[in-house]
């Protein structure tokens, strides 16, 4: 794998230009945070080097100036609504990024619940928070946001949101998802912080897109098929080019709502905005880091390949109704790649055709490409990878790592006990198998040795994996595609 972005110098960059814009407002910045603190897994896959909890380690080394404040909708506590990568409710992923930044030594000031109008859930939220030791918060909705001023910055607007009391200089507003609050949380602190006369400001942290790359660098196309489902667009920065006469990258969400940010800001920091432009409020240095831009174009284009297919997944199962996957369409012709560059496709779609059943491919990182069949005894995948394992530990292909005494148990389990009528074994129930096998087995202990190499493998599957072998790669780091069909015609397809 060739790596085309320097982390090191980006945790050394990115800390040094926070401290600078803290420094710029006096001594109090509140920094709203875009896209994913940690197991930030797309800005790896598409700027490799870039390590998925580069954010955290970043304001680690920042730890003893930051405090962290999450800000959850009260309308999506009372929705139930639920984060589509962890399939957990907002409200527990709270207590959920509580606990990681925890672990990274960082202090979690206090929650904030937004848009509070009385929801019976976000109380009972708000309980529990407070039983646990939390200090939680209340905002309001204001009529009118965002654009009536005259209320927004009034005792009436951000005037009745409760003053979150903060300790640190770098107030971090992070948050389970879009449409929290971050940026109106902010706001606020400044309206309140004013009226005590205490000078502050305001940044913006989010790696993508990325400013100074061009606006239809792969990677910035990359963003947009990740945020294809929210209909973000790229554009050009017309407030950075008229003020500087350079061209600058950012999406339409903030270009269009600058006007108005501008005006809230001479209004909150008693005179002229301290930004003139959208691309000016972000911290972002992650464009100075990349060593290796064709690196980096070649993972952007996989992982617009890697999102179309799992939009015309997505759209097979009923979940969208195929907008996203004509957008992705789209921005795949205009990056220059289609799904025949899908890395081990069309050596996966040859032994389709050579078996007439499923088949899978794995493309190590290394570059070999190993391939799986459906049998008797396993599925496509679970074949794909066992193969893998012995490839990367160099067992021969002819030797059989797992015993017939371990496997035929297991599928007189699945069969005549638990009801299912495919004796074929998942992934996980391999796993368990050469495990059971690697204690009287050395070569299944090597097997078992070779599984974080497969972190960073690209399979692609001729048909819609079960939630199981999915669930399973991916807790490998391994990415994962499927051509959009069943194996079955079928109407009900269990998950």
């Amino acid at each position: 794998m060739r790596i085309g972005f320097d982390n090191d110098k980006y945790l050394k960059l990115q800390s040094e230009h926070i401290a600078e814009r803290i420094a710029r407002f006096g001594g109090k910045l509140y920094m709203e945070f875009g896209g994913k603190l940690f197991d930030d897994y797309h800005a790896s896959r598409v700027l490799p080097g870039f390590e998925p909890d580069s954010k955290l380690k970043m304001l680690s080394k920042l730890r003893d100036k930051a405090e962290i404040v999450i800000a959850v909708n009260a309308g999506d506590i009372a929705k139930n609504k639920v984060r589509g990568d962890y399939g957990i409710t907002y409200d527990l992923d709270v207590l959920r990024l509580i606990d990681a930044f925890r672990s990274f030594d960082l202090y979690v000031g206090s929650v904030v619940i937004t848009q509070f109008a009385g929801q019976s859930a976000a109380e009972a939220f708000e309980k529990r928070l407070q039983a646990l030791g939390v200090r939680v918060y209340r905002h309001y909705p204001i009529e009118g946001y965002p654009g009536n001023i005259e209320t927004i910055v009034s005792d009436e607007g951000y005037g009745r949101n409760d003053y979150i009391e903060t300790t640190r200089p770098l107030v971090v507003v992070t948050a389970p998802g879009p449409g929290s609050g971050k940026m109106a949380t902010c706001l606020s602190q400044l309206y309140h912080d004013g009226k005590r006369g205490i000078q502050a400001g305001y940044a913006k942290f989010e790696t993508f897109p990325i400013w100074n790359l061009p606006l239809k660098h792969p990677v910035n196309l990359a963003y947009e098929a990740a945020t294809a489902d929210l209909n973000d667009v790229n554009m050009i920065d017309p407030f950075h080019l008229e003020a500087y006469g350079t061209l600058a990258v950012n999406y339409n969400r903030d270009v269009e709502t600058f006007p108005v940010l501008s005006a809230l800001f001479e209004r909150l920091m008693g005179g002229q905005c301290p930004y003139k432009s959208p691309t000016d409020m972000g911290v972002n240095m992650a464009g100075f880091c990349i060593v290796d831009d064709g690196a980096c174009q070649e993972a952007s284009r996989r992982e617009i390949v890697r999102r179309y297919l799992a939009a015309m997944c997505a759209k097979t199962k009923g979940h969208a109704a195929g907008e996203d996957a004509d957008k992705l369409k789209i921005l795949m012709q205009t990056a220059g790649t289609g799904v025949e560059d899908r890395p081990g496709r069309a050596e996966a779609l040859k032994k389709a055709e050579e078996t007439g059943e499923p088949a899978a491919s794995i493309e190590l990182p290394d570059g070999r490409i190993v391939t799986g069949k459906t049998s008797k005894l396993l599925g496509a995948t679970s074949a794909m990878l066992l193969d893998a394992l012995k490839v990367l530990g160099g067992i021969g292909d002819g030797i059989r790592l797992l015993s017939p005494s371990i496997l035929e148990p297991v599928q007189d389990l699945k069969v005549n006990h638990l009801g299912n009528v495919n004796p074929r074994l998942h992934t996980d129930e391999v796993l368990l198998a050469l495990s059971i096998c690697a204690v009287t087995n050395p070569l299944a202990e090597i097997a078992m040795q070779q599984l974080e190499r497969l972190s960073g493998s690209e399979v692609h599957s001729t048909v819609i994996l079960s939630q199981v072998d999915e669930g399973l790669l991916k807790k490998l780091g391994v990415n994962v595609t499927c051509e959009p069909v069943y194996e079955t015609n079928k109407l009900y397809h269990k998950k």
